[in-house]
């Protein structure tokens, strides 16, 4: 026997005409006690009401931008047997902000006597999702400092991550081109390389990008106060360098304070051929035989790199494919690939010593296939990062902290403590400069008054590989385990007129559609430019395309950017250009 009950708006506080500014759930939805139903929002607080039993829902009757009061009807539910009666009887949720894992650590009062400087809003790291909120809030009015623990900002992805190893990426893509161009009749010979030469490149390209934040930062009349910056309060840090040391007072603060190197303990970490990616972009030299621990994207980039540079490769992984999380269909040109350039690829294998020798550093290995012991003149060490929440102080200020060092955050990137905010690798997976900037943009607009939360549908991750893969949305694994029913639409690369022309035919697009709906759920590419196409698939799941509006829509020809278009078809059952046998 079933029942119909309206589900209210339970007591919110001293709160009446409160702004709905997210609806979670839709007619036929199933829901189970306590999911968020709707996101309410204040002057004071943003606020979730949850579900107080479950069932399936039957109608809402709000939508984004009313206003409700306590006792406003939410929607109506239908409840199945014993549970209806004890639904009745059962008082509505206190809601607010949830339970923490974990007890909030006690702030410790603001320190006695005036601080160096003030600002409305602070910014504690200025990588790209750092210096992006600093300059939004610029932007909207606020006063702002910026702190840099290091010269120059940009943090690690300008200064030692993505922007120098996509510099040598490069170089490393024209190296191989060059290398495969003598399949088709032109030799170029073997390159001479001025490795300080290169570093300098690299260097040039980094100063560019940093000086051009530094021209930002000063039209905006962003302050950036430089050394290592830790809390002393919820409203203080205090900045230690090279002048001695700065405590800053601030209304509002954002940590963008990122995540470092995960490092294994036992390792002679004081040897410098023992390297991390940052040591590994230095350039050195271009050891003979380097180790990669670790398949993931960082791994395989750098090994691209050396690789090109003409180092012997190897790589060891403790899981059993390379870039775990990524589709396996995805990643098999690329293993294809690099099996056949790479000294060794072991997987479901890993490091248990390293002893550093006059002649090289000898690494003892565990696991099937790999030898007992070998010798390498360098080793990267690419094992995954590690955020630095537990290296800013937060327990002073009272902000939460989890075992592994992050810090918990709602949807408008609020911690525990109602004036700090914060974005970025420190907040959670997955470790990306382009989220953590849309994360910056939303602290920094709540901050400044503006109903902004971060919502995105889905953040694409891409491996600058040769070839590169790309993906977004739900995995096809992931689709398996969750007992998604979907519809995939695959095209190889091999029947494209453009990855042909340019000498390459092990690439793929593939798109997975809902079954029921026919909208994107997700998609993956691998081959050249991939990182580049995938852009198109993010849009089409934001918008909510189906499968007939990736097929119908026109693409140029030919290009790379069609076998999006391409793969849609084949899940159609329109696509002309390969032939798939009739269901």
């Amino acid at each position: 026997m079933s029942k119909i009950v309206k589900v209210e708006v339970p007591d919110i506080g001293d709160f009446t005409d409160v702004d709905v500014i997210e609806v979670m759930v839709a007619a036929g939805d199933p829901v189970a006690a306590e999911d968020a139903l709707i996101t309410l929002e204040s002057d004071k607080a943003t606020i979730e009401i949850p579900s107080p039993q479950a069932g399936t829902v039957r109608e809402v009757m709000i939508k984004v931008n009313d206003k409700v009061s306590q006792g406003d009807v939410i929607l109506t539910m239908e409840l199945a047997g014993a549970e209806t009666a004890a639904a009745e009887t059962q008082p509505a949720p206190e809601t607010g902000t949830p339970e923490p894992a974990a007890p909030a650590p006690e702030a410790i009062a603001a320190p006695a006597g005036d601080s160096d400087l003030h600002a409305e809003v602070v910014v504690l790291g200025s990588g790209p999702g750092g210096y992006t909120a600093a300059f939004r809030a610029a932007d909207l009015g606020r006063q702002v400092i910026l702190i840099e623990r290091y010269d120059s900002i940009g943090g690690v992805c300008l200064n030692v991550g993505c922007i120098p190893s996509k510099a040598l990426l490069h170089t490393a893509q024209i190296i191989t081109e060059a290398e495969d161009m003598s399949a088709h009749g032109i030799s170029f010979g073997k390159p001479k390389i001025d490795i300080k030469k290169l570093a300098a490149f690299k260097n040039k390209v980094i100063g560019q990008l940093t000086g051009g934040l530094a021209g930002l930062a000063a039209k905006r009349k962003v302050n950036i106060v430089n050394g290592v910056g830790r809390f002393t309060s919820a409203s203080t840090i205090e900045v230690t360098g090279k002048n001695g040391t700065t405590t800053i007072s601030f209304d509002n603060a954002i940590i963008a304070a990122g995540s470092k190197v995960l490092r294994l303990p036992g390792f002679p970490y004081e040897d410098e051929r023992l390297m991390d990616s940052t040591g590994a972009l230095e350039l050195a030299d271009i050891p003979r035989r380097l180790l990669v621990i670790g398949g993931g994207i960082i791994g395989l980039e750098m090994a691209t790199v050396y690789d090109a540079l003409g180092s012997s490769v190897s790589i060891v992984e403790l899981s059993p494919d390379l870039i775990p999380g990524c589709d396996r269909d995805l990643v098999r040109p690329l293993q294809k690939r690099v099996k056949k350039r790479y000294e060794n690829i072991w997987l479901n294998a890993r490091v248990t010593e390293i002893k550093a020798l006059k002649g090289g550093l000898k690494v003892s290995f565990e696991g099937k296939g790999v030898p007992e012991t070998d010798t390498f003149d360098r080793v990267l060490l690419a094992a995954g990062r590690s955020p630095n929440g537990h290296d800013i102080g937060a327990e002073n200020a009272g902000v939460i902290v989890d075992e592994r060092g992050f810090i918990p955050v709602d949807k408008q990137q609020k911690t525990n403590v109602a004036n700090i905010y914060a974005i970025g690798d420190i907040v959670g997976q997955p470790m990306l400069a382009h989220k953590a900037t849309h994360e910056g943009k939303t602290a920094a607009e709540v901050i400044s008054g503006m109903k902004s939360y971060f919502d995105a549908k889905t953040i694409p991750s891409v491996a600058y590989t040769d070839p590169e893969v790309a993906w977004m949305g739900i995995t096809e694994e992931q689709a398996k385990a969750d007992g998604i029913e979907y519809e995939k639409g695959v095209f190889p690369w091999a029947a494209s007129g453009r990855s042909l022309s340019i000498g390459r035919n092990e690439g793929m697009t593939k798109v997975l559609f809902e079954k029921d709906s026919h909208r994107i759920i997700g998609a993956g590419m691998v081959g050249t430019n991939a990182g580049e196409l995938i852009a198109e698939a993010v849009l089409a799941l934001e918008m909510g395309a189906d499968v007939e509006d990736i097929a119908l829509t026109v693409h140029p020809h030919p290009t790379l950017s069609e076998t999006f278009n391409f793969a849609a078809e084949v899940a159609e059952g329109t696509c002309t250009d390969i032939y798939i046998p009739k269901r």
